[in-house]
């Protein structure tokens, strides 16, 4: 019984792979590019994309379930209705989508509404799903490192409600924990949604306070510029994605990303282990 893993090279899919490799299931892992593939052992590679149907239906062909990942771009919508049409034809109505946390009630967000929109569909196509919900990954921080060790400053516009940060190996563990265990079911299991946190919600003053204690020398939280944090990604961006972040930096201040009650506990449960510390994460990549 094979899984297919989309966007399986990126930071959250390749988890998922080397993850559901682990547990010793077979896994085909779909790429744009099988030459840049670097898998373990047995991962079966296709090439495809999800704007190309007739590359989907090889990729779908003797699967049992399958990890949805779609990237943030304008199409992103259009990626998951036809990846899930062509999962059905083939007769795969087993799977985990990787959405995020408050996508119901971000909807002014635009990658927020479409995950939104994509959890919705899964419901009205009855797949047997679990609708994994992230918060702000920790695995983020790589993008700022520079910043922070050559200026001083943590630079997230993060605001002082909090983001309840996760770490990317923590979701691909989940993640392939679901996927097994729906492939296992003798008959498709009811849908769930999960919540997927740290076990500390982080402020913009506790991350500046983090880096500072793990660096050995003060750095500064830069505050809640949303529209310099615009301006700043535009260099690296385009325009609407750069836009599309201000509006998710603007909940992050306004409402943070905060955990429902349970969730850390729940997770540690399906884990069989705490889960990882924003503090450690930091201290990993701050060497």
């Amino acid at each position: 019984m094979t899984i297919l893993v989309t966007g399986a090279s990126g930071t959250i899919g390749r988890q998922v792979v080397e993850q559901l490799v682990a547990r010793g299931a077979s896994v085909r892992a779909l790429v744009r590019d099988p030459a840049r593939a670097d898998f373990p052992a047995g991962v079966g590679v296709v090439k495809g994309d999800l704007m190309d149907p007739d590359s989907l239906r090889q990729a779908f062909a003797g699967v049992s379930a399958f990890f949805l990942l779609n990237a943030v771009t304008p199409d992103e919508f259009t990626q998951a209705l036809i990846a899930l049409n062509v999962a059905r034809e083939a007769g795969v109505d087993r799977v985990v989508y990787l959405s995020v946390i408050h996508s119901d009630r971000f909807v002014n967000v635009p990658h927020f509404a479409g995950k939104f929109g994509v959890e919705r569909m899964l419901g009205q196509m009855d797949f047997s799903a679990t609708i994994l919900r992230p918060a702000y990954f920790m695995n983020n921080e790589l993008t700022i490192k520079d910043t922070v060790l050559a200026y001083g400053v943590y630079p997230m516009p993060i605001g002082a409600k909090g983001l309840a940060m996760v770490d990317a190996r923590d979701i691909g563990e989940i993640a392939a924990i679901e996927l097994v265990r729906r492939t296992a079911a003798p008959e498709p299991m009811p849908s769930t949604r999960m919540n997927l946190v740290g076990p500390d919600t982080i402020t913009g003053a506790a991350a500046a306070a983090i880096w500072s204690d793990v660096l050995g020398r003060p750095i500064a939280y830069a505050g809640d510029d949303t529209a310099a944090f615009e301006r700043n990604l535009r260099h690296a961006m385009p325009a609407w994605m750069a836009y599309d972040m201000r509006l998710m930096a603007e909940r992050f201040v306004k409402d943070g990303m905060l955990p429902e009650p349970g969730d850390v506990a729940r997770l540690s449960t399906l884990l069989g282990r705490p889960l990882r510390t924003y503090r450690d994460y930091v201290a990993g990549i701050a060497g």
